[in-house]
């Protein structure tokens, strides 16, 4: 699917700024320039294949004697990409085709206000590979129809059948879970250590958040703490899945704190719902699979995400918002 991508999780106050990156390709034979997931400091980013170097404004800085003299620098900077930081992520416009980012995520900002998502820093950091297509967690991730068979721990702090479907005006589909009466939060005791953030207050100290912003980042605010799977599909059946907890920095700096309440938690929740999106990998391979139909009452956020794939697929773009992409 053509749309932005996230690439890392950064540090800033800003809620949304906009900026120029580059294909990790140099211009002469297209080595990578630094190996995937690296990085690197300095005035300069050279070549390793053939040492042609380059600026940080992706110009065109050296290349050996042997080819200087019949080479027109100017026309071989790097290729740029469009880079937009929001809410403390990076997103990375690969195509040129998305749409402005306060588009793309329109009615978010509103809503994670609360959260100060841009000022929280990752306490912990789980990764897992998934031996199923990332659509699949996808699709998990939008229902609670299957929590009282795979959760149980999971049910003892949020009723399966509560909370309500947002209506999306951008490309991100979600909705909420209210927290069991006696649960401060999403942890096997259902209490919270650290209480709610500074600006968690209403209703929402009593919800938990959940918010996929297509295709692949999915976004769980808690009251005291930010819940993100970040999928990256490594084939059309395996998908890495990094999960970071997010904090406050105060937080993180008092005397004792410890993150495990959360990790532990969601870390059981996840190796449970693994092994459901493998088993359905498994089962959608048999040739006696056939499609039945979607619980309009439980699983109306994973008929949207199915829309939207599936009109990317026929118009060869993205919707204009989740609720256009519905037939």
């Amino acid at each position: 699917m053509r749309s932005r991508t996230r690439r890392r999780r950064c540090c800033s106050s800003a809620a949304t700024t906009t900026c120029c990156g580059f294909h990790n390709t140099c211009r002469h034979r297209g080595h990578e320039l630094l190996p995937c997931g690296a990085t690197a400091h300095g005035r300069f980013i050279a070549c390793p294949y053939h040492n042609w170097v380059y600026d940080l404004g992706g110009r065109l800085h050296k290349v050996p004697a042997t080819q200087r003299a019949s080479l027109d620098a100017e026309r071989y900077g790097l290729a740029e990409v469009a880079v937009a930081e929001w809410q403390g992520f990076v997103f990375v416009n690969a195509d040129g085709t998305a749409p402005p980012i306060h588009e793309y995520f329109a009615g978010l900002d509103e809503r994670l206000a609360p959260y100060g998502l841009a000022q929280l820093r990752v306490a912990a950091e789980h990764e897992y590979e998934l031996a199923a297509n990332w659509k699949l967690a996808v699709e998990n991730y939008h229902e609670c129809y299957h929590c009282t068979s795979l959760h149980p721990q999971l049910c003892q702090v949020s009723p399966p059948e509560s909370g309500t479907a947002y209506p999306s005006t951008g490309l991100w589909i979600g909705g909420t879970m209210a927290l069991a009466d006696g649960a401060d939060t999403m942890s096997v005791s259902g209490g919270s250590p650290t209480g709610p953030m500074p600006g968690v207050g209403g209703e929402a100290v009593r919800e938990v958040l959940y918010l996929q912003l297509v295709p692949t980042l999915l976004l769980s605010p808690h009251p005291d703490y930010v819940l993100v799977h970040i999928l990256e599909p490594l084939s059309a059946e395996r998908t890495r899945i990094r999960c970071q907890w997010l904090f406050p920095p105060d937080v993180m700096a008092r005397d004792g704190f410890d993150p495990s309440y959360a990790v532990q938690f969601w870390d059981i929740t996840n190796k449970q719902d693994w092994a459901a999106c493998e088993s359905v990998q498994r089962g959608v391979r048999s040739t006696g699979y056939r499609p039945g139909p979607l619980s309009p009452w439980h699983e109306v956020a994973v008929s949207q995400a199915i829309a939207v794939v599936a009109r990317t697929y026929l118009d060869g773009r993205l919707p204009a918002s989740a609720a256009a992409a519905l037939p």
